[in-house]
């Protein structure tokens, strides 16, 4: 799994990498929540684990800004030498922080947490690929919506992101179905009569 890893010591940061390696994960490094953000908006990294306590962003913030702007889930792991307190585990959950783990954390704690990761990221994806399946008709292209109720596709579309639809026709329906119909009518015309306008 590839995971990046947010550490402002770099001895920590190098231990730290050297142990994720060693249970097969794809290691990229960033030194403070400020660089991993540039890091998560160019990757699609679905696991972090950061530093609480850091320079320019801290690990809080960098999760509150994860989960306010990026449409993926990101699995976030804490680290602290904080005490875990009840405030500040509530202060980290309502960032928006999945896990804990103090500093030094074990490669025991390391392979279980990761594991858990996984297994969240793995059925997010799965949840998303069946809440992205449209039921549509074959013939009229409504939609039918969670309450069984079917409706055109602008309205159904219109409801849940905002969107307008202004209507047009593209060229190939103007040449299959608009045309066709003008040179007919045309056709039709006898001359000496004034045209329908």
């Amino acid at each position: 799994m590839k995971l990046l890893l947010v550490e402002d010591d770099p001895i920590t940061s190098l231990i730290l990498k050297g142990t994720l390696g060693s249970l097969g994960h794809d290691v990229v490094t960033a030194q403070n929540g400020q660089a991993a953000w540039g890091i998560l908006a160019r990757e699609p990294i679905r696991t972090v684990i950061s530093d609480w306590a850091m320079p320019v962003m801290d690990g809080l913030e960098l999760c509150r800004r994860i989960r306010s702007e990026l449409s993926r889930y990101v699995y976030f792991i804490l680290l602290t030498n904080l005490s875990a307190t009840e405030e500040n585990e509530e202060t980290a959950l309502t960032a928006g922080v999945d896990d804990f783990l103090s500093k030094p954390g074990s490669l025991r704690e390391l392979r279980s947490r990761l594991h858990v990761a996984h297994r969240i990221l793995d059925c997010t994806e799965r949840i998303q690929a069946l809440e992205s399946l449209i039921p549509i008709c074959s013939y009229c292209k409504n939609i039918r919506d969670d309450k069984n109720y079917w409706q055109k596709i602008e309205a159904y579309i219109g409801q849940r992101t905002g969107s307008r639809f202004s209507h047009s026709v593209c060229p190939t329906c103007f040449e299959n179905h608009i045309l066709p119909t003008l040179e007919k009518l045309d056709s039709n015309h006898q001359p000496g009569k004034p045209r329908v306008q």
